[in-house]
């Protein structure tokens, strides 16, 4: 039986705790091998937990950001991980936005074959990245992980390029979007206010709430909310243990209001057409 295998491509140390992270400890405990690819360092990010503010942390935020993305991954199941070694871009504007190193700056031919190599050793199934669109939070180095995923993806299919690698052409079958949808805000939202909490969720925000992309695919994750938020904890730099907003609801609860993680299936094999909403990854392969 061929290796069932899930690449995910992810722009900075946290992103792989705050999106994906229940879903893909779930299929790591089935045996599926995990390979997560991080194209930044996160050096513009902003320390977003009081108590992990120093000058200590500022002067070396590299490399603190990296021992807790290593801390993460170890909760969640990864089997591998790989930097694309680019910089944080940072927001429009920014300093760091001009930085030529920055990955939002970076050839896209160049930084696409730095990940094309490893869709090649590793010849994945199915790969998970961001949504072409992405209006709700549109950070530059966000918006290069979905085009440097898709021109990859174009990368290692060809057959000139995978003999330039010494390697076969690899097709990955199936690409999905991580994707924040407005019924699952609502139902946090709900349960929040049944519970007698303070929800994070305005309901001017909750009106106004759109999807970008509407949930093709919802994976089970009852069972691995926990590893998702000791992944989050992990990245004490950026994660906040005090959020309203990660934390106000326990695991339990927040399983309870809403047990699924949500994608959008934008590539699949010819003639693959699923019936309904999704409910596995490899469904059709």
């Amino acid at each position: 039986m061929e290796k069932q295998v899930i690449l995910s491509v992810h722009a900075h140390p946290d992103d792989e705790a705050s999106k994906g992270a229940a879903l893909i400890a779930r299929y790591s405990d089935a045996g599926v091998h995990a390979v997560l690819v991080t194209a930044t360092g996160g050096e513009a990010g902003d320390i977003l937990n009081p108590a992990m503010d120093t000058p200590e942390v500022r002067a070396d935020l590299a490399r603190v950001r990296g021992d807790e993305l290593a801390e993460s991954v170890k909760i969640i199941g990864y089997d591998r991980v790989e930097m694309l070694g680019y910089r944080d871009s940072g927001m429009p504007d920014s300093e760091a936005n001009q930085d030529p190193g920055s990955f939002a700056r970076a050839d896209l031919d160049e930084a696409a074959a730095r990940l094309a190599r490893i869709i090649l050793e590793e010849r994945p199934q199915v790969m998970l990245t961001y949504p072409e669109i992405q209006r709700r939070y549109p950070h530059p180095d966000h918006l290069r992980v979905h085009e440097v995923s898709m021109r990859a993806r174009e990368l290692a299919a060809d057959a000139g390029f995978a003999a330039e690698e010494g390697e076969k052409p690899h097709v990955v079958a199936k690409v999905y979007y991580h994707v924040w949808t407005p019924e699952r805000m609502r139902a946090l939202h709900a349960k929040f206010l049944e519970l007698g909490k303070e929800s994070p969720y305005s309901p001017e925000w909750l009106e106004g709430a759109e999807a970008d992309y509407e949930a093709t695919t919802k994976i089970d994750i009852r069972g691995y909310h926990s590893r998702r938020s000791a992944a989050l904890r992990a990245h004490a730099t950026q994660i906040d243990p005090e959020s309203r907003n990660w934390f106000g609801l326990s695991d339990t609860e927040a399983e309870d209001a809403y047990p699924t993680e949500d994608l959008f299936l934008a590539m699949a094999p010819d003639g693959y057409r699923p019936e309904g909403i999704e409910t596995d990854l490899f469904a059709g392969l």
